[in-house]
């Protein structure tokens, strides 16, 4: 029987108005397992009014309530951490312990919202001018929105709402139709761990209901993480609508590999950080650069180790690597190998005839490695997010730099060399945001930001950490005279002593 997700609204489960369902697959077998429904704009206004009506005491409820309710509810995550991942392996694919790091991640951005407290104080000078003094505080903004992408059903909402609600804020999410359940878990839990009713909403849907968020007059401010286009056209609709935008689009992520790397480390890193979760994370190394006489011989240990990655359901222990989302998703990624060849590329490893014996009908593709592939070929120019690793090749460290920030992608890169000097004018000269030194996917810890530069970011703020805070507050400040006791009207004695 097939499941059905509706949206979660005012703290209990709402059906939606439109009468509209979009289907969800299990990857693995390519069978609909669940209709999630899509909202109207009616079911849009519903939510937004829940949470505005949520934000009257919410906003200005003590710090203490809200992280009383943050802390009990880092506790319930954690108790529940298999089955939030179980959630997610059933709908995006993922292996299970790919999930679990998903959740463990998460829960990272979880527990900086316990300590918001330091986070929002305010600062004050003192006697600036005769017994005036000026202080500077942080607010709230009111109703804020979330949309997030399909690859980490999870991670990317934890990464939002935590911080927002915590500073105040109530919150309006929009995750991925294609995987929704996690999301409303996480929404179920916070309810069970004390959040009022309203303070979190859950809005399935498509377009109309993205389009309707980036309008309501009722949203200060959308968060949003995916494609470099869609991000782009978040950025422009919401920003034209009078709003705080933070919108985290694409990546062509970078590995830089020196001559004096070592060779089996780095090949570890390429076939982790590329092939890891199918390749279907944005943060992924989707093209090596090997500088000098080093790259065939890297090139054999990236192969090496890639055939032996053993791909199967997300379900099953033994499996490293999963199906990806959806056909659609699956005959786009082939398409960049299959083309590769008449576009200059040397086809090393074509995973494109993959299958599952049992699970035929999943949306399986193998690992692909394509070497010497062209700057102006599409396998290297458009974001593929899926288990195909391009290789570069440049005879100097300054070409390769120089070949990474042509790129119109700026999300993050990676250097591999046991030279601090070249290390250090690597992360200095590199144009991106997030940098690893031996490290192939620089994510930042919670307490740091995360977020890229050109086509990778639009707005101010990378998401979560000090960025996070300051994008789900606005500053005011506040400028204080008061007259000295003694200059009080006459007949009222306050007890000081006149002057004379």
């Amino acid at each position: 029987m097939t499941k059905t997700v509706n949206h979660w609204i005012g703290g209990k489960t709402v059906e939606g108005t439109s009468g509209n369902w979009g289907p969800v697959t299990d990857p693995a077998t390519g069978e609909v397992t669940t209709q999630v429904a899509l909202a109207s704009v009616e079911d849009v206004d519903a939510a937004v009014a829940s949470a505005k009506a949520a934000y009257a005491t919410w906003g200005t409820s003590s710090l203490a309530a809200r992280t009383t309710v943050l802390f009990k509810y880092r506790a319930l995550l954690d108790a529940n951490r298999d089955a939030i991942a179980a959630l997610i392996t059933a709908e995006h694919g993922k292996v299970h312990s790919d999930a679990l790091g998903e959740v463990a991640r998460g829960l990272e951005i979880v527990e900086l919202a316990c300590g918001i407290t330091t986070q929002l104080k305010g600062e004050l000078s003192t006697q600036v001018s005769n017994r005036v003094d000026v202080s500077s505080i942080r607010q709230s903004l009111g109703v804020v929105a979330g949309i997030t992408p399909f690859n980490f059903p999870a991670m990317v909402p934890m990464w939002m709402f935590p911080i927002a609600i915590a500073c105040g804020n109530t919150f309006v999410l929009k995750p991925s139709e294609k995987d929704p359940s996690a999301a409303v878990k996480l929404a179920e839990l916070a309810s069970e761990a004390g959040l009022p009713d309203g303070v979190l909403n859950v809005l399935h849907g498509d377009k109309v209901a993205v389009d309707a968020l980036l309008a309501h007059p009722d949203v200060a401010a959308v968060s949003f993480v995916g494609s470099t286009p869609i991000a782009r056209h978040i950025h422009t609709t919401a920003s034209a609508n009078g709003k705080r935008v933070q919108a985290l689009g694409g990546a062509k992520n970078h590995m830089l590999v020196l001559p004096d790397a070592d060779l089996d480390a780095a090949a570890d890193a390429a076939v982790s950080a590329a092939y890891g979760s199918a390749g279907e994370r944005c943060m992924a190394i989707s093209a090596v650069v090997a500088v000098g006489s080093i790259a065939d011989e890297l090139v054999a240990k990236i192969k090496e180790r890639a055939e032996k990655i053993k791909i199967g359901p997300g379900n099953d222990p033994a499996s490293e690597m999963g199906p990806l989302i959806t056909a659609a998703h699956r005959d786009k990624v082939a398409s960049y190998v299959t083309g590769a060849a008449a576009q200059g590329s040397e086809v090393v490893l074509d995973g494109t005839d993959f299958t599952v014996e049992g699970h035929e009908k999943g949306h399986w593709i193998g690992l692909s490695l394509l070497d010497r592939v062209p700057t102006d070929s599409d396998a290297y120019r458009d974001e593929i997010f899926g288990p195909v690793l391009c290789v570069l090749r440049t005879e100097t460290y300054e070409e390769g730099v120089a070949l990474i920030n042509a790129s119109p992608f700026g999300n993050g890169t990676a250097i591999f060399t046991r030279d601090g000097g070249a290390a250090r004018r690597f992360q200095l000269e590199i144009e991106a945001g997030m940098v690893g030194v031996n490290v192939p996917i620089p994510v930042p810890v919670g307490y740091h930001s995360f977020g890229g530069w050109k086509d990778s970011l639009f707005g101010d703020h990378h998401i979560y950490g000090n960025d996070g805070v300051h994008f789900y507050t606005r500053g005011k400040v506040v400028t204080t005279r008061w007259p000295d006791p003694s200059e009080a009207a006459a007949g009222v004695d306050l007890g000081f002593p006149r002057n004379h």
